[in-house]
Parts: C-alpha cells; structure tokens; sequence
C-alpha cells in the first residue's frame, strides 16, 4: 500500500489513541495531523507502520497535554471533555475497554494521572499494545512503563465504577429521563435519579452555566423542571444520542444549532451524574453553534410573560 492509504487505515485508531490522551476532539484531530506529516516526511518505511505512528501520536499528544494543563488549571469552573458523539475506532475483542475508557466519568478521572502514566494506561489497558510498543512510545523502559501503569491503575480504580447496566437498559431509563424532562415532570424525574445524583454543568465562563454542582434528586428534578420546559416552549429540542459511550442528549435551538451536550452517567438503573457541556469552543465540531446567551434571555423573557397578572 501507499503512504496515504497506510496512514488512512490507521486514522481511526491513531485519533481514538489521542482523544483518550487529550480530551478534546480539536486537539486529538490536530495530533493525527501532525503525526501525518511527520510519517509522510520520513525517508525510511518502519517495520510495523502501526507501531510507528501510535508511538508518533501519543508522543505529539504527551507534548500537547502538557501545555493544555496549564490551560486547564486557569479554566473558568469545572472542565469537561469535548463531547464525543462516535468513537470511529472499533474492534470487538476490546469493545469492553473501548466503551467504558471513553466515558465522561473515565476521562476525568485520567485527568488526576501524569501524561506519561496516562499514555501508558491508555495504550496498555484500553488498545492493549505490548509493554515493548509502550515503552518505545513514551521514551521510557518496559520496567518503568510497568511501574507507571501500577500506579494509573490505582488511581482509576479507586475512583472510577464500571457502567454494569446494559445498553437497552441504559437506553430505556434515557428515555424515561428525556420524556419527564420535556412533560416537566418532577415525579417522574425523582424516580429516575440517584438519591445523591449530581449536575454539572461546563461553559467554561463562555456560555450561561451553574454556579455550582446541584446535588441530590430533588434539587436537581427541581432545577431541571424550572428550566427545560420552558426551552421547549422557545422550540429548544432534545436529540437524544450516545454521548462518550453512554446515553445523552444533543440539545438545538429553533434553527438546528447546538446549544449544550448532555451526558447522563448511569449505575444500578438509575442516573449518577448530568453533565452539561455549554461552552461553544467545545461544540464546534458537531455543527454550527447557537448563542447560550441569547436562549437564556429568551426563556427568561418567556417565564416572565407567563407570571404577569393579566388586567
């Protein structure tokens, strides 16, 4: 095979490596660029091009992760990864490590690791490359690279539950949340959270977004209920649609644009965590962006029509 036709094959596999690194779809995009042109500039064919150009990527990922912390730690509230509505990468024998690696709550927990041990958790553990490929791509020996996954391990286990509750299962309590959510009904929402649910929501200081985290299944039923319905008054529609891996929501004004992501974390039936990611510079790569302030104003202006007296 050519160059370019070796390169493409491997596309997919190369931007589900980096994304896993990064976090961010952007990023992850321009690092396959990047290793690319560095495949194509190379006057020498490698053994094994996969090799190759998974030890290329997770190198220029490593280089960007460590600038993007630096951004992160001046991040305005809490920051989410970009949303990723398909993962391009498949393979059956790893469906498992693929699925729950690329979730919302397995992402933030990579975030707590160093960019080497996140890169060698990643390449070990999610695409399960041998400790010889891990070692030539992060630049350090098999020995060290065992040690760094030892103490990757401990960090996501401690923090992170395995989504045990089947796709249709999934699906099925999505779909109860979402109707509740538009018919505005507060029983119908306390039945589907966790007694300890919690949302968040990420606008990254760009986009309306909560102050703090709403904790526990009345508050957030209540918060939901004095906000969603009126959206829908104003024609703001919910998509519904896997969201990294779990059930979500892509959230449109009356023209079609994206407003916000939701992503819903489900464990033992019922939903743990609501995470909204609002921030326009994340939303970029799903299609053209609506205006979060302009919306808010509007269902502001709506609720206020409705609670004047009439004469």
């Amino acid at each position: 095979m050519s160059k370019v036709e070796e390169f493409e094959e491997l596309r997919a596999l190369l931007f589900s490596i980096a994304y896993r690194i990064l976090g961010s779809v952007g990023e992850a995009e321009d690092a396959v660029q990047e290793t690319w042109l560095r495949f194509d500039g190379s006057t020498t064919r490698p053994t094994s091009t996969r090799a190759f150009l998974s030890a290329t990527v997770t190198r220029v990922s490593i280089d960007v992760l460590r600038s993007a912390r630096v951004r992160r730690e001046e991040y305005v509230g809490p920051w989410f990864p970009e949303p990723l509505l398909t993962d391009p990468y498949q393979d059956p024998a790893r469906s498992a490590e693929l699925a729950d690696s690329v979730s919302m709550a397995a992402l933030l927990l990579l975030e707590r690791l160093s960019p080497l041990e996140r890169s060698v958790f990643v390449l070990r553990e999610v695409f399960g490359f041998g400790f010889d490929e891990v070692a030539a791509a992060v630049g350090r020996s098999e020995p060290a690279c065992r040690q760094l996954l030892v103490r990757a391990r401990r960090h996501m286990r401690a923090g992170r539950p395995r989504f045990a509750a089947d796709r249709q299962e999934r699906q099925e309590l999505a779909t109860r949340f979402f109707n509740a959510l538009r018919e505005g009904d507060l029983a119908g929402l306390r039945d589907v959270l966790a007694a300890d649910v919690s949302m968040v929501g990420d606008g990254g200081g760009k986009a309306p977004q909560l102050a703090r985290a709403v904790v526990g299944a009345e508050n957030v039923a209540r918060l939901l209920v004095s906000v969603f319905p009126w959206m829908a008054r104003i024609d703001v529609t919910f998509d519904p649609h896997e969201v990294n891996g779990q059930p979500g929501a892509v959230v449109r004004d009356r023209d079609g644009k994206v407003l916000h992501i939701l992503a819903l974390d489900v464990l033992d039936g019922q939903i743990q965590t609501i995470r909204s990611v609002i921030n326009p510079d994340k939303l970029g790569h799903l299609g053209p962006v609506a205006d979060a302030w302009a919306v808010d104003r509007e269902v502001r202006q709506a609720r206020r029509q409705t609670k004047r007296p009439r004469a």
